[in-house]
C-alpha cells in the first residue's frame, strides 16, 4: 500500500478589483479542488503571485495601486514570474488593451462579459495541462 503524501492542489492567483467577482470565482476553483488565491489591487496582486508562486494567474487590467499592464511588466522581470501563465480578464476588448496585452506578454485575453464562469474556470485547468 502506498503512504505517500497526496499531490498538492494546482494554484491560482486572481488578482481584481471587483472584490464579488474575485470571491465567486474563489469559491468555483476552491469546487473544482484548486487554492485560490485572491488580491484586490495590481500591488497586493504582483506582491501576492511574488510570494505564493501561483501555477495561473487571471489578472484585471484596470485596478488601483498598478494597472494589469504595470503587474505583468514587473512579474516579466522575474526570474520565476517570466514563465507563470498569464491570463488577462478584463471588461475591455478594444484594439489597444489586446495589442499592449500581446506585447506584453500575456498567455491568454478573456473579456469579462463573454465569458461564464465556469469557462473562466476551464480556461484555468487547462492551464494546468499545457504548463
Amino acid at each position: 500500500m502506498n503512504d505517500a503524501p497526496t499531490q498538492l492542489k494546482h494554484t491560482v492567483l486572481i488578482v481584481d478589483d471587483e472584490e464579488s467577482l474575485t470571491n465567486v470565482l474563489a469559491r468555483k476553483f476552491e469546487d473544482e479542488g484548486i487554492t485560490a488565491f485572491c488580491a484586490y489591487d495590481g500591488k497586493q496582486g504582483l506582491e501576492m503571485a511574488l510570494e505564493k508562486h501561483p501555477e495561473v494567474i487571471l489578472l484585471d487590467v484596470m485596478m488601483p495601486e498598478m494597472d494589469g499592464f504595470e503587474v505583468l511588466t514587473s512579474l516579466k522581470k522575474d526570474d520565476w514570474g517570466k514563465d507563470v501563465p498569464v491570463i488577462l480578464l478584463t471588461n475591455s476588448s478594444s484594439i489597444d488593451t489586446v495589442a499592449r496585452a500581446v506585447s506584453t506578454g500575456m498567455s491568454e485575453f478573456l473579456v469579462k462579459t463573454e465569458m461564464k464562469l465556469d469557462d473562466v474556470v476551464t480556461h484555468v485547468k487547462d492551464r494546468f495541462v499545457t504548463s
